[in-house]
């Protein structure tokens, strides 16, 4: 199947699930400050490795960063 990760195109076995996809382009999303939405919709932390992805779907990963702005 294909779904598109913060923009970029991937191919996942049939079943990945969001957890899967994460890791896949190198994001550990339990990590503290990680958000993650699947076409449009923020996922729990919780149910990451539980949510089964469908063909094309889109999934957004944001993570907060410390600073300020100039």
């Amino acid at each position: 199947m294909r779904v598109t990760v913060n923009g970029r195109d991937l191919e996942l076995a049939d079943g990945s699930t969001v957890g899967a996809a994460a890791a896949e382009v190198g994001i550990e999303p339990s990590g503290r400050g990680v958000a993650v939405a699947v076409d449009g919709e923020v996922v729990p932390r919780a149910l990451l490795d539980s949510t089964v992805l469908s063909d094309g779907q889109r999934i957004e990963i944001v993570a907060a960063i410390q600073g300020g702005a100039l």
